[in-house]
């Protein structure tokens, strides 16, 4: 189908899937990140404690996630996703009214159940549901929201920061999500529900059948994929997590090290449309085993270099993994899982990537505190990406003979 053509006939959902994780930016790391400065000055935390913070929150809304994401085989998207945006809305508020250290807990885990995970995982499988033979142009489209907020938001905010109280900046966040939801329901006021499907849309899996979660828990290619779900999560929130203590690390200021990240959003957005492209060409078992491999270079390049060119050539490379890590592993579930059940069988694979942001933060602040330098935890984990492919490559290529 003409790209132009296929943009004007489904205009609408996939505007509301761009809408859902445009929005979801809110409760991710590289924004919450942005006020790490600020947070842990304003409650005196170090990095090790405010990592662990972080971890707390992030590691429960990760158990919530098992059971509300399967919500999403029930209830239609404009009526979830109002409900999502107008707690992210409250959640934003959160933060920007809590004065307590003892709840900060709370407060990430809101932002991020929210944000992190119902918003996101919300148009995701909208959108493998919604779309078969087009499923990776979809996904790549809708998507696009991670890396536009990737981009414009940090630098925004940053700029922002030298001229208003941080605070007043999460008011601000919260009002943008309160604006949002009734152009949701708008662009949703025909949706395609699951009810509405008819035995014949659904694509089935593996073995030509739809699998329930519990078979694809008792299932080898589940636990091949567990390294490669929480990797691109845990260290990709590391990063970003990290940014203010990297920057200063380097020598560079915060503000220069933001400068760069509208480069990894271009590199994302290419890597998403073609990686889109690539997948509704030649299918997801020739493509997804290798898609972490850049992992692996642009790692070990914030490790080594001392240049701010280097740390752009390694955004490049990191955001080429991103980019694809929006399409590959979510056409991964409806294509060997089938989607009549997609919502709770990527629920459970959500609340792993959610557990891997949790785990990445704590780790990299609890051995920053131990004196084990960002440089040489980088060098670590590009050997962590090389064992994922390892895996990956294993399993899924065992598999691919099932479909």
């Amino acid at each position: 189908m003409n790209l132009l053509r296929f943009l004007s006939e489904n205009a609408q959902w996939l505007a509301a899937g761009f809408l859902l994780t445009f929005l979801s930016s809110f409760g991710q790391t590289f924004f919450i990140s942005i006020f790490a400065g600020e947070i842990r000055a304003a409650y005196g935390l170090t990095h090790g404690e405010w990592g662990l913070i972080y971890t707390i929150g992030t590691s429960v809304s990760a158990a919530v996630m098992i059971w509300a994401g399967s919500l999403t085989d029930f209830f239609r998207t404009r009526v979830l996703g109002a409900a999502v945006l107008s707690m992210l809305a409250a959640s934003c508020l959160f933060m920007a009214f809590n004065t307590w250290a003892a709840l900060l807990p709370v407060v990430i885990f809101a932002l991020r159940f929210n944000g992190q995970g119902m918003a996101s995982h919300l148009a995701v499988v909208s959108m493998s549901r919604w779309f078969v033979a087009t499923r990776g142009k979809a996904l790549s489209v809708a998507t696009l929201g991670f890396a536009i907020g990737e981009g414009l938001l940090p630098l925004t905010f940053v700029w922002l920061m030298t001229r208003m109280d941080w605070r007043l900046l999460w008011v601000g966040a919260a009002t943008v999500a309160v604006l949002a939801i009734p152009l949701l329901v708008v662009l949703l006021r025909q949706e395609r529900t699951p009810q509405s499907h008819a035995e014949t849309d659904h694509s089935v899996g593996m073995e030509g059948r739809h699998w329930r979660r519990p078979e694809m828990l008792r299932h080898w290619l589940f636990w091949f994929m567990i390294p490669a779900l929480l990797g691109p999560s845990a260290f990709n929130t590391a990063f970003f997590f990290q940014q203010v203590h990297f920057a200063m690390v380097k020598g560079w200021s915060h503000l220069e090290l933001v400068a760069i990240f509208p480069l990894y959003t271009a590199g994302a957005i290419t890597a998403m449309l073609v990686s889109g492209w690539l997948l509704d060409r030649f299918g997801t078992p020739r493509l997804i085993p290798w898609y972490q491999l850049p992992m692996v270079v642009g790692f070990t390049l914030f490790g080594v270099g001392q240049s701010l060119f280097s740390a752009m050539i390694g955004l490049i490379f990191v955001a080429m993994t991103a980019g694809a890590n929006s399409t590959l592993p979510n056409a991964f579930w409806a294509e060997f899982y089938g989607t009549r059940n997609l919502g709770s069988i990527k629920a459970m694979a959500a609340a792993v990537m959610v557990l891997g942001s949790a785990l990445g933060p704590g780790l990299t602040g609890g051995l920053i505190d131990a004196g084990v330098g960002i440089e040489v935890q980088y060098f670590g984990v590009a050997g962590y990406f090389i064992l994922a492919t390892v895996s990956m490559a294993i399993g899924v290529r065992r598999a691919a003979r099932l479909l």
